[in-house]
């Protein structure tokens, strides 16, 4: 196989530099922020002399492509600080000037340059040789935003292009239409077309939920809880406010304080909870635990908030209070490996049953923040990767992404479209258990400590839910559906009958409602497709008669005249 030539990230960042030297071109006042390359892209900030609009994006494009035409070199230099100060000092780039500043403060000695022809940019790189090798990437001028220089609200707005870039132009256009289909399941929109949730300005941040998307989420739930029994757990319920001095202990107000909110009461400090385990611990300290209860499998659907700035908040994928399937596993540490595969398993049954394929990832210790021993970290991580080899999985390492008290395996679910989301995860703590000084009673009868393994199925059933709907585009299954059949009476005299056969589905515990709207029937077809509802029950004066119903499904059409008895046994069967 031949190697390529450049990595996507060097396609990226070469094209943010061949974008600035065109803007610069446009608007030779302009000031240069940062151009970093990011996923699907790349972007580059600036303070101009005017408002851009979305007009100005083409002429940008003609103007890099011509820069691409010139087959000119990246030339790198690289300079001493105090060269670069003195370089900048009376020009317009007081943004650059800063950032040297910042490096000079961190005791850097050297930063580079980057030229193409007249084009001279601070920038650490690396860039491909000459912009002609940008010639056969895929790319396009994509939006324009604000962002504030270095993320502050005190500083200035800059105007920041966004741009996509890939390897191929091939690349791109999959990339293009893939987000044109993600737009059409845009969970929002269909959360809102099918009556499931919406957001208000009085609670920015936290949804609020409709009846139809409360069925989805107790049809979701009460399978959890029957899957969860079978597996050998117990559910717990703790408060959603807790004392300072709890946090403190478990570690989360050192290193989670600025995503926390908090209250006094009778003078106290108390933190409303990001995370369910610290009252968990509280709960295994209620008794003596013996070796015997292990492993002892303790779930809880737990709501949490966390602190999201206004700009990071998007529908049910990033909110500011959600629900958590969480749950603890004690145990001993012989019984690590069988406990890991044993949420590995459920995972996979349950993921089986919502059509959703799935991959796995080590990740080991921060690099930073980490809490416990060089030993404790290397046993935790020695554990989780036994019980993956042993399972005989696949899986991904990712270095330095664990949680700050102990490595942990993540399942990323695959949508319908081809997008990953990181959804279940299995944690291996030994420090948790050491800070709250649990133990258990041995087989000896000495005191030891429990290891704790902390897991989520679903992680964030907000998320979960909203993930769902995009991957089914609002079509969900009829095991899952809001509303599962409704019934088209044809003309006014038909409701009496199309009522009996609402009566039969509801005692059977099928979810249906009646349309008796006095419009014609193509239209009542129409809107039941978009509201994507599995089964249409169509009945007029045949199907009074006959004690029948004329059936549609959803994506497969018309499926004729069936027996009541034959199509619920059907629909209890999805």
């Amino acid at each position: 196989m031949t190697q390529k030539k450049y990595e996507v990230e060097v396609i990226r960042h070469s094209l943010s530099h061949v974008m600035a030297a065109a803007v610069v071109e446009m608007f030779p006042e302009a000031k240069l922020g940062i151009g970093p390359a990011i996923e699907n892209g790349f972007y580059y900030d600036f303070d101009l002399p005017r408002t851009l609009i979305p007009e100005d994006l083409p002429l940008i494009e003609e103007k890099m492509r011509d820069i691409i035409k010139k087959n000119e070199p990246f030339e790198k230099q690289e300079i001493t600080i105090p060269e670069a100060i003195k370089h900048l000092e009376g020009t317009s780039q007081t943004y650059k000037l800063d950032l040297v500043r910042e490096l000079d403060e961190q005791g850097e000695k050297k930063v580079s340059l980057y030229k193409s022809a007249n084009f001279v940019d601070l920038c650490k790189g690396p860039h491909v040789e000459s912009t002609s090798d940008l010639k056969n990437a895929g790319w396009k001028l994509d939006k324009i935003a604000g962002a504030y220089w270095k993320g502050s609200e005190k500083n200035k707005m800059l105007q920041r292009i966004y741009g996509l870039a890939f390897e191929s132009k091939s690349d791109l256009e999959i990339y293009l239409k893939q987000r044109e289909e993600a737009e059409k399941r845009d969970h929002r929109k269909l959360g809102a077309e099918l009556d499931l949730f919406s957001f208000h300005e009085e609670g920015p941040g936290f949804p609020f939920w409709h009846n139809k998307g409360m069925v989805i989420w107790n049809t979701l739930l009460d399978w959890w809880r029957l899957e969860h029994k079978k597996a050998g757990y117990q559910e717990t319920k703790t408060p959603i406010i807790l004392s300072r001095d709890l946090w403190e202990k478990s570690g989360h107000w050192d290193h989670y304080k600025n995503n926390m909110y908090f209250t006094k009461i009778d003078d106290r400090d108390f933190a409303v909870k990001p995370m369910n385990c610290p009252g968990g611990m509280l709960l295994y300290k209620e008794k003596v635990h013996s070796y015997r209860e292990f492993p002892l499998r303790v779930a809880e659907i737990g709501q949490v908030h966390r602190h999201e700035l206004a700009g990071t908040l998007h529908g049910l994928m990033r909110v500011r209070t959600f629900h958590q399937d969480d749950a603890h596993i004690f145990c001993t540490e012989e019984q690590i490996e069988k406990e890991v595969i044993g949420v590995i398993n459920l995972v996979d049954k349950m993921y089986g049953k919502l059509g959703l394929k799935y991959h796995l990832e080590l990740s080991t210790r921060p690099l930073e923040g980490s809490i416990g021993s060089d030993e404790m970290w290397k046993k935790a991580e020695d554990s989780l990767r036994q019980a993956l080899e042993n399972k005989k999985v696949e899986y991904k390492l990712n270095p330095g992404d664990g949680a700050f008290y102990g490595p942990k395996i993540d399942f990323h679910i695959e949508d319908a479209i081809g997008r990953t989301w990181q959804t279940g995860t299995v944690q291996l703590d030994f420090a948790m258990p050491e800070r709250f000084e649990l133990e258990y009673v041995s087989e000896d009868g000495s005191p030891k400590r429990p290891v704790m393994l902390h897991r989520v199925i679903f992680g964030s059933i907000e998320r979960f839910i909203g993930i769902l709907t995009e991957h089914y585009a609002g079509a969900f299954p009829v095991w899952l559906a809001p509303v599962q059949v409704t019934i088209l009476p044809i003309a006014d005299r038909h409701n009496s009958y199309a009522q009996q056969v609402a009566k039969e589905l509801i005692n059977q515990d099928i979810r249906v409602e009646v349309d008796e709207r006095t419009e014609s029937i193509g239209k009542k077809i129409r809107e039941a497709e978009i509201k994507k509802i599995p089964y249409m029950f169509v009945v007029g004066d045949k199907e009074t008669e006959s004690d029948k119903v004329s059936v549609r499904k959803y994506g497969e059409g018309d499926k004729g005249q069936m027996d009541i008895a034959e199509i619920i046994t059907e629909i209890t069967k999805s």
